[in-house]
């Protein structure tokens, strides 16, 4: 498997990543260290949790935690075969402190990440979603201070647009503080709200991890106009995580599905190969709870997407609207 560099980290990623976010419920202990046991056997070396992960049984600010266990537990023994990735931010419990951006809950919560996962250094810190409370240079200076003590090598942001992490940037040429060195986003065929932040990524050599990027099954070819979800489905498991079915993305659906089939594939590695093709997309997270599920995500990698196919793309799954350029078009 060819890895791709993570932006200006010095790290190389594969362009699969394992999502934790379903580790302990669906997916038990057990069978979620099989996974990433299976997942660093068949060369993916990116692993994703975060400190709130608890699977279906999370509500908001509930303590989580459960995820960074497994994990650590799965890699008692092969820490340097993974490039391991968590995140801070979201509540983790009642009080004013159990959330957000400041430097207490940073650098507290960055010690419990640590206890959790069994290691010395996070290789990727991620802050989860910006904090309209606190300023953005004293999440910085915090970040900094973790990577200073050799807690965290890089670190990274998830749901923030490129305008933070501009700030960021400039924050970093000022003082001299760690670049921001990846942009975690939601991103597929049916969730294009951060296509014109790519470009940025791009240019400012920032990585782009997406996830949901078959959008909870949505994309896998599962669901079908007229009948009922499989059981083992999230739909069926964990309905309020999942869009309402309707019509106008079932004829999504059914379009992704002929083009797939023009090209001898199915929705998801079609879906996944078509991702990676965007603008600084380095790894795709995907959540799986089976071996067989790691092993179609793979396979998206040998996926070639036509050029013929791009406009009949955009046409059944529209990229977000984009003033005109008056003088170029």
């Amino acid at each position: 498997m060819k890895l791709r560099a993570l932006g200006a980290s010095g790290l190389l990623v594969s362009p699969i990543c394992l999502g934790t976010m379903t580790f302990g419920s669906p997916v038990n202990e057990a069978d979620s260290i099989s996974l990433v046991h299976a997942a660093l056997d068949r060369g993916i070396n990116f692993i994703d949790t975060a400190n709130v992960y608890e699977g279906y049984n999370r509500f908001l600010g509930s303590a989580g935690g459960v995820a960074e266990e497994i994990v650590g537990k799965a890699l008692r023994d092969r820490r340097d075969k993974a490039i391991l990735a968590t995140k801070v931010g979201a509540p983790v419990g009642p009080g004013p402190q159990d959330r957000g951006l400041s430097s207490v809950h940073i650098l507290r919560e960055v010690d419990r990440s640590l206890k959790r996962l069994r290691t010395d250094t996070i290789d990727l810190y991620i802050i989860h979603w910006p904090d309209k409370e606190v300023p953005l240079e004293i999440t910085h200076g915090a970040l900094e201070t973790a990577v200073r003590q050799g807690k965290i090598r890089s670190f990274g942001v998830s749901n923030h647009a490129a305008w933070q992490m501009a700030e960021l940037q400039a924050q970093s040429a000022r003082w001299g503080w760690p670049r921001v060195v990846s942009s975690q986003i939601p991103f597929s065929l049916l969730r294009r709200e951060f296509q014109h932040d790519l470009d940025y990524c791009q240019l400012r050599n920032i990585a782009v991890t997406s996830y949901q990027s078959l959008q909870g099954g949505l994309l896998t070819g599962k669901y079908r106009r007229g009948e009922t979800a499989p059981a083992d489905s999230r739909l069926a498991e964990k309905p309020q995580w999942m869009w309402p079915l309707n019509d106008a993305l079932f004829d999504k659906l059914e379009a992704v599905e002929r083009l797939a089939r023009e090209v001898g594939t199915t929705p998801a590695k079609y879906s996944l190969a078509w991702t990676l093709t965007q603008p600084a997309m380095t790894s795709l997270i995907v959540g799986v709870k089976t071996v067989a599920q790691i092993e179609e995500a793979l396979a998206a990698l040998e996926v070639a997407i036509p050029a013929e196919h791009l406009p009949r793309i955009d046409a059944a799954c529209a990229p977000p609207w984009k003033q005109p350029d008056p003088l170029r078009g």
